[in-house]
């Protein structure tokens, strides 16, 4: 079965209202005019598709009875005519009398081209997929367990997929360019959960987001389109693995910030690989990289700084010191002129093993097939996965949501030139949140962080708050969280336990304020 736009209504014409061989026939202009604005406005009226079932899951050992809602929701222009169907999966607790006491967060992940399903199926849903505790890759056939550490105890959930992701789309194919930018995104996001809010009675919970990579983008972008445009103030937004100002993560000439924040990473997965001198090998963690982030932040900082500049016995010392906290040769560092962009730090670390480390997650690693590449041929933690969730979800959504669709599931989809809106300028959404914390005083902010997460750097992230242009006092109102593993940290299942035990924690506080 089709989507709403497709397959849900067929315009019918009563027998009874034809005319007879005998009567006069009516004129076909009017006729066929209004025919058409007849099925015009018919067409408008569609309702939105949706299945409701009914499910139950033990938490904590609690039963938690919830109807889980899958369907779409059509957003409209001034006019009232569909522009596009956005998809989403809902899941509320059964037996709440009062809205007001009853959280509600919506959810959705990053791309910018992703569906929801990354979240939905390994951290916050009732089911996620099953892999190893670790988080390592399990063998095909894959499945899903009941979710124990599911935040349905703690509120309802929303998960969204933007337009050109899951099954959501715009209602003309050429007009989805209409949605892929920074504002468009958020405006028609924002405009979904004016829209659920609204239908659902909603508008008195306690309301959060959480966004995960690009998704943190989008909520950050998206807490000042619901003020602006509808007035409405957040409790919380939970980032995961988060990128507010591109500065930070996308290097290139002129711009050495990311050498520097990316260092302590690079760090840790060559403590994780072993490829660190004895000395460091044999400390914990945190000590290793409260070294590394000494040294990226101080003397490394000064060094490209410097460029050229740099006093040649200066430049020895910090190629060596470089070398010993990255595992990589001297010769390297010298060769890369102090900056090891991520490909190739991928590439070059487990060279000697003709394997290649992982950038969402660098704890995994693959075979590759050219020893001499100077690139990482691939990402062994996305290959790892995905599989994984297309499949498991791709069953979950027919077989138990009971939500057909023939069209694929875009589980990560193009879509194409996106808008930066940054005027030549790298995007940075970081000014939003500030004024959006500003305006909204109690507004609460979590961010998770992922030490051997090499698409978004915890230092990064660390440097993005530390330079948030907010009053002192809202400094408090922003708590960070780490974990020993990567960009969805929530796969290694030490850290899936820990994260849900400081999200609950972080929306009890924002919902009791």
């Amino acid at each position: 079965m089709s989507l709403l736009r497709a397959s849900l209504y067929f315009a019918v014409v009563a027998l009874s209202s034809l005319p007879s061989k005998a009567e006069e026939p009516a004129k076909p202009a009017p006729a066929a005019k209004d025919e058409k604005g007849s099925k015009e406005k018919k067409d408008e009226a569609k309702p939105d598709k949706k299945t409701e079932t009914e499910h139950s899951l033990t938490l904590g050992g609690q039963k938690i009875d919830y109807t889980a809602t899958a369907g779409t929701l059509a957003l409209k222009d001034a006019e009232g005519k569909t522009t596009a169907d956005i998809f989403f999966i809902a899941y509320t607790k059964k037996g709440i009398t009062d809205a007001a006491t009853r959280p509600l967060t919506f959810s959705f992940n990053g791309g910018p081209g992703s569906s929801s399903v990354w979240m939905h199926m390994g951290l916050l849903g009732p089911k996620r997929v099953k892999l190893r505790d670790d988080g390592f890759a399990v063998p095909p056939p894959y499945s899903l367990v009941d979710n124990e550490f599911s935040l349905l105890d703690e509120t309802d959930l929303v998960f969204i997929d933007p337009v050109g992701t899951g099954y959501s789309r715009a209602a003309k194919p050429e007009d989805a360019k209409n949605f892929f930018g920074v504002n468009e995104d958020a405006k028609s996001i924002g405009e979904f959960i004016r829209l659920y809010v609204s239908k659902h009675s909603r508008w008195p919970s306690p309301k959060f987001l959480i966004g995960e990579s690009y998704g943190t983008t989008r909520a950050a972008a998206l807490s000042g389109e619901l003020i602006r445009a509808h007035r409405l103030n957040l409790n919380g937004i939970m980032l995961v693995s988060t990128v507010l100002n591109f500065q930070t993560i996308w290097g290139g000439e002129g711009n050495d910030l990311p050498h520097m924040l990316f260092l302590p990473s690079y760090t840790a997965t060559a403590w994780y690989h072993k490829r660190l001198a004895a000395d460091l090998l044999k400390k914990p963690l945190a000590e290793v990289l409260a070294e590394a982030e000494n040294f990226a932040a101080g003397e490394y900082n000064r060094a490209l700084l410097l460029g050229a500049g740099l006093p040649a016995a200066d430049r020895a010392k910090v190629v060596k010191e470089m070398a010993r906290l990255t595992g990589l040769s001297e010769a390297f560092v010298d060769g890369s002129n102090l900056r090891v962009p991520l490909h190739r730090f991928n590439a070059e670390l487990l060279r000697d093993k003709r394997l290649v480390t992982g950038r969402f997650d660098s704890r995994y690693t693959n075979y590759v097939r050219d020893p001499l590449s100077e690139s990482a041929e691939s990402d062994p933690s996305a290959d790892a996965i995905f599989s994984a969730f297309a499949s498991t979800f791709n069953h979950y959504v027919r077989n138990d949501l009971k939500f057909e669709d023939d069209r694929p599931y875009n589980i990560l989809a193009s879509v194409g030139k996106w808008n930066w809106d940054a005027d030549n300028q790298f995007a940075d959404v970081s000014e939003i949140l500030a004024e959006s914390m500003t305006a909204n005083p109690f507004l609460k902010v979590h961010v998770s962080n992922g030490f051997y997460d090499m698409a978004t750097p915890y230092f990064a992230s660390r440097y993005t708050f530390n330079h948030l242009r907010v009053h002192p006092d809202l400094l408090k109102n922003i708590t960070q969280d780490d974990y020993a593993s990567g960009h969805m940290m929530y796969l290694n299942l030490p850290d899936l336990k820990k994260q849900k035990a400081d999200l609950a924690k972080f929306i009890r506080a924002a919902s009791a304020q």
